[in-house]
């Protein structure tokens, strides 16, 4: 099965006001100390539930987690 975004594929980042995030948004987030590419699956008051590029289901997040919107991918 392949995601919305192949490994290697280039992704354009920019930084965002966590009060226009909504489902179906993929964010750059820090889970853990690393940092991914995943889709916000929920938003629940100020925690975001993410899930990853094949459907899964990751946890919840805070906004000071969040670093930015994927805004392309080339």
């Amino acid at each position: 099965m392949s995601g919305k975004i192949e490994s290697g594929q280039l992704c354009t980042v920019e930084p965002v006001d966590l009060g226009t995030l909504k489902v179906g948004d993929i964010v750059l987030c820090r889970v853990n100390g690393a940092q991914y590419l995943h889709f916000i699956k929920a938003i629940q008051g100020p925690r975001f539930q993410i899930g990853n590029n094949r459907g899964g289901i990751n946890g919840w997040i805070t906004g000071n987690s969040i670093y930015g919107r994927c805004v392309r991918v080339e």
